[in-house]
């Protein structure tokens, strides 16, 4: 064999196709940068001893600043803190907030002292906070105030079953749960007066003063690249989230991929309104800032369209980031015009399909010239593919892209697990340093989830081109997908059937012109049971995250099925789209 081709063969997935009569879906991203053997912190330390006096982190709503020294010298405090309170390597420190400058702050805390970081939706109420908190064994809990009407501090009081009295002193060292027997410590991080069961932020960091610098030295000395450092709740088509589980070579590689897909120097100043608790903050935003030395720019505690808009136009941010909703938003602002956006250059546009025509919007009217789209999952660390700055206009308005560098993709047959040829549709898999370890305490799922040699199932149908570029033409499994949330019906069905009357219940997502899909619960209720549509959702309030509340339902007696009694959920979609005349809703195509 020609070693030059057989080389060219490897690097370039273009070549391969082109090269070969009957070409098969299957690319593997060309990688001339090595793999990183760094965990999280030492890539923090390497921004504040290159960039010290860079802004790295500026988060409006508090009105707080950081140069890159001083956020890898807060950090560090914070993890001093955490050795006080007595975390050790592979504990679980969960953390249920808003955006804030504390977040950033424990994202790189935690990963110093080997903790591993449990990212909790701030949406979540008490049903899921629960789970998340019992299914991880969650040891110790940071929260922040509270989002929307959900007040944290009365919520997890519930879900602990203490006394709205108590506020003694000392109670903390007590903190003990039926509920929840590993939680041992919870740190506040709001303004108000927190009970006495609960530490306060202040308090975290004045106990770090009793810790020697040398034991977080020593701590240090101890991780390896390939530990566990972050749990990432995740959905799924069965039973409730599952606990992706992520490692330092997973985030840093990732992270350091994708940046190098949008040209990203320590140069650029990224506005990030999405939230930390998903990968697409996490990741996509934090991480990739740290690794190249750039800023942070944090416009609110969650997504506010103006703000966002003011934040990037103050701060002179050269990228943004955000899910289709969000653009559509800034977009649709009455006040967008006033703002000077003409610093942007690039950012990245995922969490779910985007509407090529909001694209088209985005590069021409927000300056965004070298937009990407990136494509993943939380399970994959969490970008498999993404478009790149030198991509023309017309790839990265109608493709997701093609496979990050070190990372093998095929498009197979859902039925035979076969490779199928280019161009047609199948499930995408990936392979590489990207997938996840495993799922929290659940080998089941994770032998279902990835294959014996390393393949990782998406559910996702896609096709590929000659090129390796990537289109994602629907879901194999059922996951609904509303302004970049995750939702699985199963636990929405699960928790439905808690509700007094209802005897069965299937739940569906519909397109929405606006949040991409919403949920719709088609529900059998118990003989003699008057609920109507307002009972269900007033059921549903306060109780789960409003985003997973059903916008519609539907009352039947009985289920699409198919011959072998097996709910035909596809079948109830196409029922629901046209009852609810969304016709035009469900045309619209998408990257």
């Amino acid at each position: 064999m020609n070693f030059k081709k057989s080389r060219a063969l490897i690097q370039n997935p273009m070549t391969h196709a082109a090269d070969h009569p009957i070409s098969k879906s299957y690319a593997c991203g060309a990688g001339s940068q090595p793999l990183l053997g760094r965990c999280i912190g030492e890539m923090l330390d390497r921004s504040a001893a290159v960039y010290p006096n860079h802004d790295a982190l500026i988060v409006r709503h508090q009105n707080k600043r950081y140069t890159y020294r001083q956020l890898r010298d807060e950090v560090e405090l914070a993890a001093r803190g955490l050795l006080r309170l007595g975390v050790k390597k592979g504990d679980r420190v969960g953390i249920w907030a808003t955006n804030c400058a504390e977040w950033v702050v424990l994202q790189f805390a935690t990963a110093k002292v080997g903790a591993i970081l449990v990212n909790i939706n701030p949406a979540n109420r008490a049903f899921e906070l629960e789970y998340v908190l019992r299914q991880s064994e969650c040891q110790t809990l940071f929260l922040g105030e509270g989002f929307r009407d959900c007040d944290y501090i009365e919520t997890l009081r519930g879900v602990l079953e203490i006394p709205s009295t108590e506020f003694a002193p000392g109670a903390r060292e007590n903190l003990r749960s039926e509920k929840l027997p590993h939680l041992g410590n919870v740190v506040f991080l709001g303004v108000r007066r927190q009970p006495g069961w609960m530490y306060a932020w202040r308090d975290l960091l004045e106990m770090a003063e009793e810790v020697p610098d040398q034991d977080l030295r020593t701590r240090e000395s101890m991780l390896q690249f390939d530990d566990p450092i972050n749990l990432q709740y995740t959905s799924g088509t069965t039973g409730m989230p599952k606990g992706a589980t992520l490692t330092h070579h997973n985030i840093v590689n990732n992270a350091n991929f994708i940046a190098a897909a949008m040209k990203f120097t320590a140069e650029d100043r990224l506005c990030i309104p999405v939230p930390f608790y998903h990968c697409f903050g996490m990741v996509l935003a934090n991480m990739v800032c740290v690794i190249s030395g750039a800023a942070m720019v944090i416009p609110a505690a969650f997504f506010d369209p103006l703000e966002t808009l003011r934040a990037a136009a103050e701060e002179h941010c050269t990228a943004l980031h955000g899910v289709p909703t969000m653009f559509i938003a800034e977009l649709e602002h009455p006040e967008f015009a006033r703002f000077d956006l003409t610093r942007l250059r690039t950012g990245i546009m995922a969490g779910s399909p985007c509407p090529i025509e909001v694209m088209k919007r985005v590069v021409r009217e927000m300056h965004l010239r070298e937009m990407t789209i990136a494509y993943g999952l939380t399970e994959a660390s969490p970008v498999i593919t993404q478009t790149t700055t030198d991509d023309p206009i017309d790839l990265r308005v109608t493709t997701v892209g093609k496979p990050l560098p070190h990372t093998e993709v095929k498009i197979i047959d859902v039925a035979t697990g076969e490779v199928v040829p280019l161009g047609t549709p199948g499930e995408l898999c990936a392979r590489g340093y990207m997938v996840m370890k495993g799922y929290y305490r659940s080998s089941e799922a994770t032998r279902a989830a990835i294959t014996e040699d390393g393949w990782l199932h998406t559910g996702d149908l896609a096709t590929m081109d000659a090129h390796g570029y990537v289109k994602i033409t629907g879901r194999a499994k059922d996951v609904i997908i509303r302004g970049g949330e995750n939702i699985y019906p199963r636990e929405v069905e699960e928790f439905l059937f808690t509700c007094p009357g209802i005897s069965d219940v299937q739940v569906v997502g519909v397109p929405d012109l606006k949040y991409g899909e919403q949920v719709v619960a088609w529900i059998k209720l118990e003989e003699n049971a008057r609920l109507a549509a307002e009972d269900i959702q007033k059921f549903c309030a306060g109780r789960i995250a409003a985003y997973k509340v059903p916008k519609h339902i539907k009352f039947v007696d009985s289920f699409p099925l198919t011959v072998t009694g097996k709910i035909q959920k596809f079948r109830m979609r196409e029922i629901s789209i046209q009852e609810l005349k969304l016709e035009d809703a469900a045309k619209i195509e998408t990257a």
